[in-house]
């Protein structure tokens, strides 16, 4: 069975579309959500569809090893950013090499970088007349945004399109796309096992 532990530090939409897409999985399991933030809507979500969730401070994710003790006790196949906005620390990265995977609301290497998220995205996008956006699936590295990229997919952007506007396209493509790559990923490991 290939666990995913999610990291998530808003409302979760992309969270509980993972964890619903495998809930019937007899090969890949969805076994933790985990944010930064206390009153997050995942941990509400997680609870609903009885997936184990924490919250955690930055000095247990950054300073100490209380998240990654927690992730070598879970054990993933595969650690998920998913609207997760702080930096991952090298030392969880260290010990999952080529394990955790970001979902980013734009094709990166535009719009990318530190403060560049959710509706922030969205509005740069619009501001400089972009003619198209789309989401990066990609892993993370030390760096915010400039992992080796998995998978990109586009839609177009309207002139008349507003910023609301082009984060319902992205959200769409989030959920058509997001679980179905995650499946390919942890299929391909099975090949490398």
């Amino acid at each position: 069975m290939k666990r995913i532990v999610i990291f998530a530090s808003g409302s979760g939409s992309n969270a509980e579309n993972l964890i619903k897409f495998f809930q019937n999985s007899d090969s890949v399991s969805v076994i933790q959500v985990l944010t930064n933030n206390p009153r997050a809507k995942v941990l509400e979500r997680a609870k609903r569809l009885d997936v184990s969730a924490f919250s955690f401070n930055r000095k247990a994710f950054s300073k100490t090893d209380d998240v990654l003790n927690l992730l070598k006790i879970s054990q993933p196949d595969l650690i998920i950013l998913a609207g997760f906005l702080w930096k991952f620390p090298e030392h969880i990265l260290k010990h999952f090499p080529n394990k955790v995977i970001n979902l980013h609301p734009a094709l990166l290497p535009k719009f990318g970088g530190k403060g560049m998220y959710g509706m922030h995205v969205h509005e740069a996008v619009v501001e400089a007349t972009e003619t198209e956006t789309g989401i990066t699936i990609h892993y993370v590295n030390e760096n915010y945004d400039e992992g080796a990229i998995i998978f990109q997919a586009k839609c177009s952007v309207l002139a008349t399109d507003n910023a609301e506007d082009v984060a319902k396209k992205i959200h769409e493509l989030e959920m058509e796309h997001f679980p179905v790559i995650v499946q390919k990923l942890l299929k391909s490991q099975n090949s490398k096992d």
